[in-house]
This record gives C-alpha cells, sequence and structure tokens, in this order.
C-alpha cells in the first residue's frame, strides 16, 4: 500500500505540495516537535489504483494516515526535504477527503435511531450552526524528556505527543507521562509544543426546519438536540 501512496501522490500533485510545504518547514530553520501536513485525497481515485487502500482509508482513517505517515517520512529523508527531522514521529499528518461516497451508511445524523457511530472513521454531516465560541489555541504535539539522565529518551525526538481526532487536550499533554523505556517520569520540553487553533461549534440537525413550516395537522412529536463540534 506503500507504494500506491507513493504513485498516488505523484499522479494528483500531492507530492508537489508536500515538497512544498516541506521547503516552507526548511528555511525557517526552526526545529519543530511535530511536522503536520495536510493531504486532499480523492477516494474515488485512490479505490481505482488499489480497492484495498481505498477501503482502508475510508474506513480506518487513523491507521490510513500512519501508512502516509511512512511515506512522507521516507520522501523527506530520501530527498533530504527537511534537514532538522529525526524521528518518524514528529510527522503529523491529517487526511482531507475531496468528498465520500453518496451512500446513507457515510451520512452522519443524529436524529436516526439507533445510533451506531462508534467507529472513528469518515462521515458527512448537514446542519444548521446555531452558535460559535471565539477561536482559541489547543496543542498540537510537543516534545517530551525522560527525567533520568542515563535514559536513551533524556534527548532527541523520541516521545512524541500528536494531537488524534477525537482526543482531549489532556490526552496530549500531562504531567503523568511516564518512559516506556525506563518507567521514569517524562517532562516536556515547552520550547518545542506545537499550538493550532480551534473552535467549537453548536449545530442542530437540518431536518428543524421541518419544525417551523407550522403544519397544525402534523401530531407527531418530536425534540430538536444540539450537538457540539470541534474545528481544528
Amino acid at each position: 500500500m506503500r507504494e500506491v501512496v507513493l504513485v498516488y501522490l505523484d499522479r494528483s500533485g500531492g507530492l508537489q505540495k508536500f515538497v512544498h510545504d516541506c521547503k516552507k518547514y526548511n528555511d525557517s530553520k526552526q526545529s519543530y516537535a511535530v511536522y503536520r501536513f495536510i493531504i486532499s485525497i480523492n477516494p474515488s481515485d485512490i479505490a481505482e489504483l488499489d480497492a484495498t487502500l481505498g477501503n482502508y482509508i475510508l474506513h480506518n482513517p487513523l491507521q490510513a494516515a500512519q501508512i502516509f505517515q511512512s511515506v512522507c517520512f521516507v520522501a523527506i529523508k530520501t530527498l533530504s526535504l527537511i534537514e532538522q527531522l529525526q524521528t518518524e514521529a514528529q510527522i503529523s499528518i491529517l487526511l482531507k477527503p475531496t468528498h465520500l461516497p453518496p451512500l446513507p451508511s457515510y451520512v452522519l445524523s443524529l436524529s436516526a435511531y439507533p445510533f451506531d457511530y462508534t467507529s472513528q472513521r469518515f462521515y458527512m454531516s448537514e446542519g444548521i450552526v446555531i452558535a460559535m465560541g471565539t477561536v482559541t489555541k489547543y496543542t498540537q504535539g510537543a516534545r517530551f524528556l525522560c527525567t533520568e539522565e542515563t535514559c536513551p529518551f533524556s534527548e532527541g525526538f523520541r516521545c512524541i505527543r500528536v494531537h488524534c481526532p477525537g482526543a482531549t487536550e489532556s490526552a496530549t499533554v500531562r504531567t503523568d507521562f511516564v518512559c516506556s523505556l525506563c518507567s521514569s517520569p517524562l517532562q516536556e520540553d515547552m520550547k518545542f509544543r506545537v499550538l493550532g487553533d480551534k473552535q467549537i461549534v453548536e449545530m442542530v440537525d437540518a431536518k428543524i426546519l421541518n419544525a417551523l413550516k407550522g403544519y397544525s395537522i402534523d401530531k407527531s412529536h418530536f425534540r430538536i438536540q444540539a450537538f457540539t463540534l470541534f474545528l481544528r
């Protein structure tokens, strides 16, 4: 699947954009804990190249992003795109689909029952925004060092925490992380914390418009429940 990813990026122009993004990181001469890349993907085109990879991206996007991460890391090292990059864990890949299959199973409808949205895959949702919060900061990535000086993880970029979709802030930054090698406490290197913007949005299902039509003969009862989105 890594070969298919490379072929798709080359054909779609994604590889050229990736090289351009790497150049901006490399020209900054600043060492980052996490290098974040947004890759636009067309599920239909990928499915034509390799049906397995196309299905994997649609239904296991977090695991599929790891394949893109591996390919991007090899490309950076082979072409010497970012001199400061040390480990593959420093690369954060966000897959951004151009569209999803026009099928009911890909539509997130919170007015339908029962709810069966336990899988962490892509969904489409249509609604009406009723409230928006202010733009605040959140941690996209952070570097941690082992407090035991003799431990190999006390230097370099071996302990990297990267925000994943659906995770809370405490999953990325906390004070109780321990070293996986020697079990000593980990301490964050604040100089390398990478911040991003987030905004909280309240939405309601688009079916609320039916309630505003004023049909008095309709005796069905229903309630409208708002749901919260985190835009990052």
